[in-house]
């Protein structure tokens, strides 16, 4: 009876003693161990599942939100380049440019949807599309922490687990890895901290992402196999970048330019901003007028500032018991949240003496009709004044860590005029007292309004008016000939949306493209053309006709 107890005692101990091994293996190599949960636990999980059960609803700024590409309003020519950059069977890395709120995250994002339908494209459904905003990125240098590239959480950092109890390294993945095979939507690119940049730069060159730690060696056999994978060969991180900024190309590294192809998403007009505010209207249940939509538009920036506004004047007609937006509703708005009206630039249909638009760029992808007024008046012979106001007189440049000062290329461009003018023309401007001036109060810059300013000065020599509805833009040399200048296209959109019937601009600039827009685009190579096509002069008659029919 005596031995019977004692092997039933022995038993039970082999049994405890078994439990106490496995239980510390289990610790050991990361199982999880069961457990019952404390009632406090198990009562703040039913707290976060409650919470998770209700919600508000979708802002209107939700609803707007495109879900297809025909949606998205006003970027037709963005999203055909980047469709061609991304819906092939080799995809590029892209950067897209333009001011906020114009839908370059929605373009990307809508694109790679249609990129996973086309059957020679790399994309299938399990691509992903990640986004990441570049200024909220926080690394740190020790390489303990990066949402971008990814990190090793070494063994002596706390919250290391079993495997840093037992001095392994432990690589965590960032965004570049779970865009295996997908986009990587880095927003405000532009704003990513340059070691991150250089660092991004070779991943995309090696499509894999290496990490390194003093923790780790390959001689070590209790680093699980998995991380000697990923120490030896890198965690894969093959996908297609696409960067959004608001800045300016030249603002970016080079490195990172030559390895995307860059697209532009032009600001939104007038028009464009009107049907935005007709549509968050519409979507959010309430009436508004077309002249109404086109008030929101007018105190918008973007697409996303206009969505805002009919927001708040819904708002404002729900208080009220209307479901229609009226134009104090909108006009409270503006002036509650300081929105600035815009000033729509439109070209004066009655040809004046001495008056012209001249188109300029005001930004990426924007341009602006300025108008230009001079008069001229007979003086003492060779003893004539020249004034320009509304120039920039000098400009400062900053050329490899030297700074330069020199007259201004607007400035000069008048003085380019009065010498085409003499020597094209026979005209001495010393004859005359002229006065030049760019209304507005914002100081012209750049040599390209020399063509207009040459039109402005004939009109006030001969006191005849130019063609209505006309805009030009054109670099003038002392000999007159009309030279190239940039952002024509831009110039070209603005001077349309103001209204102008015909556009002059430098042969050397004009495409077979232009002839398809709602203007006659004039080529013109020198002042003579010039002259012809702003005074509706025949090509066989001489430019001199203009001056002596003064």
């Amino acid at each position: 009876m005596d031995w019977t107890w004692l092997i039933v005692f022995q038993t039970l101990c082999m049994v405890c003693m078994g439990f106490f091994l496995i239980y510390r293996v289990r610790r050991k190599t990361g199982s999880p161990v069961q457990r019952t949960m404390p009632k406090k636990e198990n009562g703040e999980l039913m707290q976060l599942k409650r919470m998770r059960e209700r919600s508000l609803n979708v802002p209107l700024s939700e609803k707007t939100r495109p879900s297809r590409l025909e949606d998205i309003i006003g970027q037709q020519e963005g999203i055909k380049a980047l469709r061609a950059a991304l819906c092939g069977p080799n995809p590029q890395h892209v950067l897209i440019y333009g001011p906020p709120g114009i839908g370059k995250t929605c373009a990307a994002r809508l694109v790679l949807e249609e990129a996973k339908k086309c059957p020679d494209s790399p994309f299938n459904e399990q691509s992903q599309f990640v986004e990441i905003d570049a200024t909220c990125v926080r690394f740190d240098e020790r390489a303990i922490a990066d949402p971008l590239l990814g990190s090793v959480h070494d063994p002596i950092y706390q919250g290391a687990g079993a495997l840093g109890s037992q001095g392994v390294p432990q690589p965590k993945p960032g965004a570049v890895t779970r865009a295996h095979c997908g986009i990587l939507f880095l927003d405000e690119i532009g704003e990513l901290h340059p070691i991150q940049m250089n660092k991004l730069l070779k991943v995309l060159e090696d499509r894999k992402v290496y990490f390194e730690s003093a923790y780790y060696s390959k001689d070590n056999a209790g680093i699980p196999q998995h991380i000697h994978d990923i120490f030896q060969n890198g965690l894969p991180a093959d996908f297609r970048l696409v960067g959004a900024t608001t800045r300016r190309p030249e603002d970016l590294s080079p490195a990172i330019r030559s390895r995307c192809i860059e697209l532009f998403f032009r600001p939104l007009g007038i028009v464009e901003l009107t049907e935005i505010a007709l549509g968050a209207a519409k979507r959010g249940g309430y009436q508004i007028d077309e002249n109404i939509a086109r008030l929101c538009a007018s105190y918008a920036q973007s697409g996303r500032d206009v969505v805002n506004i009919v927001q708040l004047a819904c708002g404002t007609a729900y208080v009220e018991g209307r479901n229609r937006i009226e134009k104090q509703d909108v006009e409270w708005v503006a002036r509650t949240c300081n929105h600035s009206l815009r000033v729509e630039q439109n070209i004066n249909p009655t040809p004046r003496i001495g008056r012209i638009a001249g188109l300029a760029v005001t930004g990426i992808g924007t341009g602006s009709v300025l108008e230009i007024e001079c008069s001229a008046r007979h003086a003492e012979k060779g003893k004539g004044t020249l004034t320009f106001n509304g120039a920039v007189e000098e400009e400062e440049l900053e050329i490899r860590g030297r700074k330069l000062r020199r007259k201004s290329t607007a400035f000069s461009s008048l003085h380019n005029v009065v010498g085409a003018f003499r020597e094209c023309f026979g005209v001495d401007c010393r004859d005359y007292d002229i006065c030049v001036n760019i209304p507005g109060g914002v100081p012209m810059d750049g040599p390209s309004a020399g063509a207009a300013l040459a039109v402005a000065l004939m009109s006030a020599i001969t006191s005849r008016p130019p063609e209505a509805c006309l805009a030009l833009t054109g670099e003038i040399a002392i000999c007159g000939d009309i030279l190239p200048v940039g952002g024509i296209r831009e110039k070209i959109n603005a001077a349309i949306e103001a209204g102008a019937k015909r556009i002059i601009i430098p042969e050397a600039n004009y495409e077979e493209t232009f002839s398809e827009l709602k203007a006659e685009i004039i080529p013109v190579s020198d002042i003579a053309e010039v002259m012809q096509a702003a005074f509706g002069m025949q090509e066989d008659s001489s430019s001199q006709s203009v001056v002596h029919s003064a």
